[in-house]
């Protein structure tokens, strides 16, 4: 999985952005699960990554409410 940067989230309309948003944390409670019972080894960086891709589209789905 790419990350994806600010500017290309800019791109994306609302309904694109809450798509995503709701695909980020499906795989990151995945992830946590895979941590959880140990068998998530090489991937354990990817944690932090999809943590702060849902952040960055949250703060643009906040940055559309307020425009």
């Amino acid at each position: 999985m790419a990350q994806l940067k600010m500017k290309s989230i800019r791109q994306l309309n609302e309904t694109d952005l809450k798509d995503k948003l709701e695909q980020s944390r499906v795989e990151l409670a995945k992830m946590r699960t895979d941590a959880a019972k140990g068998t998530l080894r090489k991937e354990s960086g990817k944690i932090r990554a999809l943590r702060k891709e849902i952040a960055r589209i949250l703060t643009r789905l906040n940055e559309m409410k307020k425009q």
